[in-house]
């Protein structure tokens, strides 16, 4: 299958030729067509000029919160009390993570090989991101909301006469005030880790809002300076006669 593009004055025409022998429909054939066609490929040094490397900036900035969120959602899900249970079954930090990096990949392939191609898939994976950084905010804040170590620092002897026990020894106190203080410490690290993490969300949110930003804009460059260079010859007929008469 081959794909030719005319354009005219607010016009552009596509004209897909199949291939009868293919087994594929046609809608994979013409998405097939699109993604190997040399005007969506072919490597623009005007998009270029224009993204400089602010999107591997960005992209080296995705990656590293990917790191991040994987690294730190790790401590919280091994302490068994930094997670809540939608933490522990569905492990989104590490696939969101993930997903950061890539984001990031594409940043990066999209600046060193800018092709109307890769900077349309960076912009919608880009818009993607933004949805999946305000979810990462809304889960992190709900996990610090239920971050609580109600566990530690429990009496586990459920002996009659020591429930009945109304005193306790000056060790048994010593022992209660340092595992108090130990928890308040744990808590503390829980929820910094947490907050770290919702921080981070917010940085995501703002990278790929300026990634997705930035590549509207270079292909609107794009496109201007295409619009540019396709004069009609003929508006400058007139004045090279009217010259050469001269």
């Amino acid at each position: 299958m081959s794909v030719s593009m005319t354009k005219a004055d607010g016009v552009t025409v596509f004209t897909v030729t199949s291939d009868p022998q293919s087994s594929w429909p046609p809608l994979c054939q013409i998405i097939k067509a699109l993604c190997y066609s040399p005007v969506c490929c072919t490597v623009s040094e005007n998009m270029r000029r224009v993204q400089r490397t602010s999107q591997s900036v960005l992209g080296a900035l995705h990656i590293m919160v990917g790191l991040l969120n994987i690294g730190l959602g790790a401590i919280l899900c091994c302490s068994l009390a930094g997670s809540w249970y939608q933490m522990d079954e569905t492990l989104f930090p590490f696939w969101m993570g993930a997903l950061f990096m890539l984001f990031g990949i594409m940043c990066i392939l999209s600046e060193k090989y800018p092709s109307p191609c890769l900077v349309i898939v960076n912009v919608i994976l880009n818009l993607a991101g933004v949805a999946l950084a305000i979810a990462a905010i809304v889960l992190y804040s709900i996990n610090i909301a239920n971050i609580w170590l109600w566990r530690m620092c429990r009496r586990y002897d459920y002996d009659y006469g020591y429930r009945h026990q109304t005193t306790t020894s000056p060790e048994e106190q010593l022992i209660q005030e340092q595992c108090m203080e130990a928890k308040a410490l744990t808590l503390m690290i829980l929820r910094s880790i947490n907050a770290v993490l919702i921080v981070l969300s917010v940085l995501e949110l703002c990278i790929t809002i300026s990634s997705a930003t930035m590549g509207i804009k270079t292909l609107k460059n794009k496109e201007k300076q295409e619009n540019k260079g396709s004069v009609d010859p003929e508006l400058y007929k007139p004045l090279l006669e009217e010259v050469a008469t001269k």
